[in-house]
């Protein structure tokens, strides 16, 4: 490869695996997708709200919406390897499609129930692990292995974009039209996605192993043993997520309590959050290609706990969104960074199962971790377990090190 063209690969913006025609379709498409889905979910906590007010039941909205991803993430990983990519991207986006759409039907109708509500909410979370699996899985067939993080970034600024904008867009609609009009809303999101599946073509792409369930799970695991990386990109996951969790989990109660601000401050808390996250994006490959992944990440992971550790103790607005603003770029800049060097330790064949387990992982730490801060707030409060949380990651963060991260990025042609 001529110098030329390595300097031209290296100063290579992140925007870069926008070039490539079916990925830019396939992005766009995800930011209408992701709008519709945070929409979709103002429109059911807010719909539960009038059909049952107990806070276990409005709580009970979220959860319905990840306990699959929790449950079902490994078996849908299985499923993601052992069907055609576009066929099943195809298949999920017609049944994400049904049930938003029947939702949005009931709601119109006045016929849906509380519990009504909880089951379809439980159907679309169930489709929507199918669907990010075999996303992700996916998107190394679009892009070169050398643009994958960067692609992985875009992933990322597409998600965040919609949830800065789309609880916004949500409660618009639900004030001119009603609660249905969201679902509505999340119905057609699907169709942009629809559409570029079918437009894919994936001649030349290797048919999936035609093996048994038990043998396709024995051989992810069997992988995820012998590949130092991938276990090390897991459990800096969790190392990351359970500490870092608290921010999520505690947010709400410190934008009440400590800055008694009311639910429109709270939303402003997470738009920063979210253009942090975007703005965290669009520098990460810079920082992988000035100091590699591992330390990428143990810079974001310790800029995270400080930030956290400030937010703790901030009673101002104006303070707390500038460090809520940081923490949207440190939270991207690490999980982008592990995503890639996950995607990076598994082959194509491997690429949905291995890409479950990193799914499990978050889901699994994320509740664990928001379970656990949320019963010490409750004994010690919101400053301390903040605090605690903090320190927490500060001394996971150093400890570390003991998992290395060492895989590569070829430099694009």
């Amino acid at each position: 490869m001529s110098s030329g063209n390595t300097i031209e690969a290296k100063h290579a913006s992140v925007l870069a695996p926008l070039s490539i025609p079916i990925f830019r379709l396939f992005w766009f498409a995800s930011i209408f997708s992701n709008l519709g889905t945070w929409i979709h979910e103002v429109g059911a906590s807010w719909l539960m709200t009038q059909l049952d007010s107990s806070p276990e039941m409005v709580a009970a909205v979220r959860v319905s919406m990840a306990i699959p991803m929790m449950l079902m993430a490994i078996p849908a990983g299985v499923i993601a390897d052992r069907i055609d990519r576009r066929k099943l991207i195809i298949v999920t986006q017609l049944f994400l499609f049904s049930t938003a759409s029947t939702l949005a039907m009931l709601t119109y109708s006045g016929a849906v129930t509380a519990w009504l509500l909880l089951s379809l909410t439980f159907l679309t979370g169930m489709g929507m692990v199918l669907h990010v699996l075999t996303w992700q899985s996916a998107i190394p067939e679009l892009v070169s292995r050398a643009q994958l993080s960067r692609a992985v970034a875009l992933g990322s600024i597409s998600f965040n974009l919609a949830r800065s904008i789309g609880p916004a867009i949500g409660g618009v609609m639900i004030a001119m039209a009603g609660t249905w009009v969201t679902f509505a809303a999340n119905a057609f999101s699907f169709a942009g996605v629809l559409a570029v599946a079918v437009r894919w073509n994936r001649e030349g792409a290797v048919a999936p192993q035609q093996v048994s369930v038990k043998s396709s799970l024995t051989e992810a695991v069997a992988h995820l043993r012998a590949t130092e990386s991938l276990k090390h990109s897991l459990v800096r996951l969790a190392m990351f997520m359970i500490p870092a969790s608290a921010m999520w989990s505690l947010l709400p109660l410190l934008s009440r309590q400590q800055l008694l601000w009311a639910e429109r401050g709270y939303g402003f808390l997470v738009t920063t959050l979210g253009l942090g996250a975007v703005v965290g994006a669009t520098i990460i490959h810079s920082l992988h290609r000035r100091f590699g992944m591992d330390r990428t990440i143990r810079f974001a992971m310790g800029l995270f706990a400080i930030a956290l550790l400030i937010l703790a103790h901030t009673t101002n607005g104006l303070a707390a969104s500038t460090v809520t603003f940081v923490l949207g770029g440190a939270w991207m800049m690490t999980l982008t960074t592990l995503n890639s060097t996950t995607q990076l330790s598994l082959s194509n064949a491997l690429r949905a199962r291995g890409m479950s387990f990193y799914y499990a992982t978050m889901a699994g730490s994320m509740s664990t971790g928001a379970f656990v801060w949320g019963q010490t707030a409750g004994t010690f409060g919101l400053v301390h377990t903040l605090s605690v949380a903090s320190i927490l990651l500060m001394i996971l963060t150093i400890t570390s090190r003991l998992f290395p991260i060492c895989v590569s990025e070829e430099v694009d042609a």
